[in-house]
C-alpha cells in the first residue's frame, strides 16, 4: 500500500509504512478533532499539494485508518475505530515535539484543529478536577475556540461564545503553556491580551494546560 517499504517485519515498521509518509499523521490529527470534507482538510493544511492530499487519503483508506462517509448530502472523511487508536500516539508525539519547540517563525500559523489537539495534548485532567468549571473564549489570530473545562472533562469547539475569560494570543501562547512565562507577565508583555472577564483566570488556564519544555 505505502510507497515506502522498509523491508523489515515488525510492528513499528508496519506503522511507519501506513502513517510515515509526509502529511499522513497531520491528516489523522485533524480528523481526531472531527470528520472533515476534502476542502476542509485542504484548508487546515494550507501547504499540502492537492495531489499529495488525494494520495494520502487514498492510502489511509486502503489501510483501514479512515473512511469516506455521507453526511447531509456531502462526503466527509472520518477515522475508523482502528484509526482512532492513533489518538494516544498523536498526543504523545505532540508532547514530545512540544519540548523541542522554540519561538515561531513568521510564516507559521495556528489552525483550529492544530490548536485543539495542542490543548488536548497539554490538558491536565488531574489538575482540572480540583478547579471550578471554567469556559475560555480564545482568539489565536483568525482562529476562535471556545474551551470548556468541567472537572476532568475538556470540550473544545470552533467559534466564540459566553466565557469566564476571553483572551487573544498568537503562537507565543506556547511560552505560557510551557511555564516559561508567568500569566501576569504574559499579560504585561502583550503575549496574552485579556478581552473580557477576570485576568486572574489566566492562572487557572496555565495550571490546566501545562507541559514543561
Amino acid at each position: 500500500m505505502a510507497a515506502r517499504d522498509y523491508g523489515q517485519y515488525s510492528g513499528i515498521t508496519q506503522a511507519m509504512e501506513i502513517v510515515g509518509e509526509r502529511w499522513a499523521l497531520l491528516i489523522v490529527r485533524d480528523l481526531l478533532v472531527g470528520p472533515r470534507r476534502y476542502g476542509e482538510l485542504a484548508a487546515g493544511l494550507p501547504r499540502i499539494p492537492t495531489n499529495i492530499l488525494a494520495a494520502r487519503l487514498k492510502e489511509l483508506q486502503a489501510a483501514g485508518v479512515i473512511r469516506r462517509a455521507p453526511r447531509s448530502r456531502v462526503i466527509v472523511y472520518e477515522l475508523t475505530p482502528y484509526g482512532r487508536e492513533l489518538e494516544p500516539v498523536i498526543l504523545a508525539l505532540g508532547a514530545w515535539g512540544f519540548k523541542a519547540m522554540g519561538d515561531p517563525r513568521e510564516e507559521q500559523i495556528i489552525t483550529p484543529d492544530s490548536m485543539t489537539m495542542d490543548l488536548r495534548t497539554t490538558f491536565r485532567p488531574d489538575v482540572a478536577a480540583t478547579l471550578p468549571a471554567t469556559a475560555y473564549a480564545a482568539h489565536f489570530g483568525s482562529t476562535e475556540l471556545l474551551i470548556r473545562v468541567d472537572g476532568p472533562s475538556l470540550d473544545v469547539r470552533r467559534g466564540d461564545g459566553a466565557a469566564d475569560l476571553a483572551f487573544a494570543s498568537g503562537p507565543g501562547i506556547r511560552r505560557l503553556i510551557a511555564g516559561e512565562l508567568a500569566p501576569d507577565r504574559a499579560i504585561e508583555s502583550g503575549v496574552v491580551q485579556v478581552l473580557s472577564g477576570q485576568g486572574n483566570l489566566l492562572h487557572r488556564f496555565a495550571d490546566t494546560f501545562h507541559l514543561a519544555a
